[in-house]
Order: structure tokens, then sequence, then C-alpha cells
């Protein structure tokens, strides 16, 4: 039976069998996943989920940016099927997939560079950052990476000592790996009058000089667009003044678009809103719409290792590579151009909303990838952590799934089929929970 494209609540939030689930979680499951409300998940469809009571919610979340073109598209679907009843799985570390090159050529072809492209499949973003971590020293033969404040790249060991945002993420687990410097992030909201040319400055002039010479970096490692830290854009004149310095000493840069790439921003790579060529890139998450798919790319003359030197038991699943395939193809032929229109929709909304509510300190983004930030005072930009998480629990109480991000702030990433009408529920629901919270 198809789904209403609104919410319907029909029991208590949360129901009874969502409270049985839970309990069970409690006691089988480990106590380091983060939940941020008690919903339990039985199935979707668009961007509509219901949980095991029947109440059904809308999802401006898409999975934490990754159900791309909606939940169980038929089309994935279909793919997923057909490929399962053919083949899953003989491993692409020993055997040949065609699914291996043919995703690899769809990407090269959808890259604006015009140059030649490699590909590392594994199964996650962490896989994917850890692989370009690999790449990158042994390319270059150096073992020094600078990355940035509030970044966030995984949780794997490698990937977690990039990562800069939020204490309890490496709490436990020193020591991390060596040879990671962390530089301030550009954000022209929080620092006022920020450019980009000031975080590159803060690299030319205090960590070449103090820290590690740059002869040693291997690679700069820098989420396009910050995700985990806030849904951060940085000023046009960052990434081509980044590029600059990265060029002058030799070093790589490599663009971390596990969340804000898969056509999340309006466009199918983030980059492509800014002026500059990233050497390695990264992606998975909305890829392939669900499915566990993690993508290296790098320039081809740049991945010159040889046999062994890394691979993956699982990753290029042909499973996995069909609905990448499929999630592509969708992307291309009609997502895309709906993300751009439907995202400036939702972004002029919210800032609609933030004319009418003082607590809304900023709103920020591109295509769907859109942050509000909560603040105590405007005129301060004092951050209002505690509010957030209240309004984020309210949100779920009426009915829409958002989740938090950075200090203060609420991330909007629905499904990229969303519509003008789920957009305007979401926009009218957070306006409400945020009065009633306010109240």
């Amino acid at each position: 039976m198809a789904m209403s494209k609104l919410p319907k609540l029909v029991t208590a939030i949360p129901g009874p069998k969502a409270l049985e689930v839970i309990q069970r979680d409690h006691r089988f499951v480990s106590p380091s996943y983060t939940r941020s409300y008690p919903f339990v998940a039985r199935r979707g469809e668009g961007a509509i989920v219901e949980d095991v009571d029947g109440n059904r919610f809308l999802d401006f979340n898409a999975g934490i940016a990754v159900c791309s073109t909606g939940h169980s598209h038929p089309d994935v679907v279909r793919a997923i099927q057909e490929q399962a009843a053919d083949l899953i799985h003989m491993s692409g570390t020993d055997f040949y997939y065609a699914h291996m090159a043919d995703v690899a050529a769809t990407l090269e072809s959808l890259i604006p560079y015009g140059k030649p492209w490699k590909a590392y499949y594994g199964n996650s973003g962490a896989e994917a950052v850890e692989a370009a971590m690999k790449l990158a020293r042994y390319h270059t033969g150096r073992q020094h990476f600078i990355a940035f404040h509030n970044a966030f790249h995984g949780r794997t060991m490698g990937a977690l000592s990039l990562t800069n945002s939020k204490p309890v993420q490496r709490k436990g687990f020193s020591p991390l790996v060596p040879g990671v410097t962390h530089v301030p992030f550009p954000n022209v909201y929080r620092d006022g009058d920020t450019c980009g040319s000031d975080s590159v400055r803060y690299i030319r002039d205090v960590v070449f000089h103090t820290t590690v010479n740059p002869d040693e970096v291997a690679a700069i490692v820098v989420e396009t667009i910050q995700g985990e830290g806030g849904y951060l854009v940085p000023p046009p004149d960052f990434y081509p003044q980044l590029q600059e310095l990265a060029r002058e000493h030799g070093i790589l840069i490599v663009a971390d678009e596990v969340q804000c790439g898969s056509g999340r921003t309006g466009k199918m790579f983030a980059f492509e809103h800014f002026d500059f060529e990233a050497d390695i890139f990264t992606l998975a998450k909305g890829i392939a719409s669900g499915m566990p798919v993690g993508v290296t790319m790098a320039r081809a003359e740049l991945m010159n290792w040889g046999p062994g030197s890394h691979a993956s038991t699982f990753g290029g699943n042909p499973v996995c590579l069909a609905a990448a395939a499929a999630t592509l193809r969708l992307l291309e032929d009609e997502y895309l151009e709906n993300c751009a229109s439907v995202g400036r929709f939702l972004l002029d909304g919210a800032r609609q909303l933030m004319d009418t509510l003082p607590v809304i300190g900023d709103v920020r983004g591109l295509g769907l990838m859109i942050g509000i930030e909560l603040v105590r005072d405007r005129a301060t930009k004092e951050m209002a952590p505690a509010f957030r998480d209240a309004v984020v629990e309210e949100c779920f109480k009426r009915g829409l799934l958002v989740l938090g991000a950075g200090p203060s702030t609420i991330r909007l990433s629905p499904p990229l089929l969303v519509d003008h009408d789920q957009c305007r529920f979401a926009l009218d629901t957070l306006s409400a929970a945020i009065s009633a919270v306010s109240d």
C-alpha cells in the first residue's frame, strides 16, 4: 500500500511496540550508538518512514543524508533484486566484476575536470577516507596531514585522527594516528568578517613555521562543506587560495564528499560550486541510496599503488554497485534539478522563519543541505545546544524527523525527491516546535 506523502500519528510517541524494541536494544546492542529520539523504523517510501506502531513520519534526515533517492525507490529495489538473483558476491579483491569498471566510468564522466580518474571501492565513508590517507602517503612518500576544526571524517582510527568534531568521538582512543595538524575552518557566520584567506594564511604563516615543514605534508583533507560540524559553507575565496598553497608545495587536496556529495547540494559533487580541483575525493552515503558503498576517486596518475597495497573483501560488491548505478542514473536524470529548485524553496522558507523567530541566528546551505543555527541571543551569537536538542525532540513528537549538527544547528537533509508540500510541512513544524519549546 502506497504511503501518504505527509505524516500521520496514530499512537502515543513512542508507541508500545517501539518501547519493546528499545528495551531489547538496550539489553543486546552496543551503547555507543547515538540515538536522538525513540524512533523505531519499520518501512519507508519516498520521504516517509513508518515506525513499528504504524506512525508515519516525514524524514528530513534521509538516513543521515544516505537515502538520496528516497526510501526503497522502485528502480533501486529492482536493481538490487535482479543483481542478487544473479550473483551476490565473489570478491573484487581477487576477481573481476563488470560493475566496478562501469560505476567508475560513470563517475569519471560526471567529474567536470576532463581528466582520467580511477576508483577504489570500500564499504563506507570512513573506509573511503582511510584509503585516501593511505594513497596520499603512498604516492607522495610524505607522512603528515592537515585537517580542520569541526571536521568529521569517520570513526575508524585513521579517519578519527582527522576528525575534530566532538571530544566524545576521540575520548578513550588515544594514541591516534600521528602526523595530523588541525587548523581553523573558515566560517563567515561565527567569525563575523572571516574570509577564506585567513585559514590559508594560518596554514602558511603559522603551521608551516611552527609545526610541520610543508614538504612533509602528504595532503590537506577537507570536507567541501562541513557536515557534522554544522553544515558550514566556506566563503568562495577559500578553495582557490587553498589550492594555490597546496600546489606551491606539492601537497594533495583530498575533498571529503561523503555527506555533501552524490547530488546533495544540487550538483553531483559539492566541489562544483567552488573554483578548485581536488586530487582525491571520497564518496559514500547517498551514492547507493542506502546500500553500503564507499568510493575513493583519484586522478589516474595518482593511483599508482600496486596489487596488495590496499583492498577490501566486500568493497565493490555487485549488489551494492547495482544500487549505485541505479542511484546515479536517477540523480542525473531528475533529482539533481529537483534538489536545486526545491532546495532554494526550502532555504528561502527557512530564512523567512529567521525573520520572525529571533532564536534563529543563521540559515545556510546549498541544495538540500541546509543548516538552521539556534542561538540564545542573535546579537552575541551565543549558541543554544540544549534548546536545539529540545526542538529536535519536539519535531519528532509532531511527525518530523530532523537531527542536530555542530553545537547548535538543526540540519535539513531530506531525500532529493522531496516536494514543496513536504517542505511547507517541515517549515511549519519547525516553527511550531521552536515556539512550543520557547514558551
